[in-house]
């Protein structure tokens, strides 16, 4: 029995230097601080602070900065962004 059907578009992913990239089922009123602690947080070699969610919205990519670093250990919840379904939270790796 299916109790709740997920499709790609009810979907938000995260991906890159995160403990376990993952697709997550979308909630209402979802957080992308929700959605990093729900994959295990940042990776040790994450650049939380060039991470990047990207979403479409009428048809056209949008990419907007987050900084997931200032958010997990500043408390900074500027960058608590509300999530939509579909969109993509890209966490890059740092460059050292």
């Amino acid at each position: 029995i299916v109790t709740q059907p997920a499709s790609t578009f009810s979907q938000v992913k995260v991906i890159g230097q995160v403990a376990k990239p993952q697709a997550l089922p979308f909630r209402e009123g979802m957080t992308v601080l929700d959605a990093v602690l729900a994959v295990g947080g940042l990776a040790p070699f994450a650049a939380g602070n060039r991470a990047k969610l990207i979403r479409v919205e009428n048809g056209k990519q949008r990419e907007l900065k987050v900084k997931i670093a200032d958010l997990v250990n500043k408390g900074d919840m500027r960058h608590n962004l509300q999530l939509r379904p579909g969109d993509v939270l890209v966490v890059p790796q740092s460059v050292f």
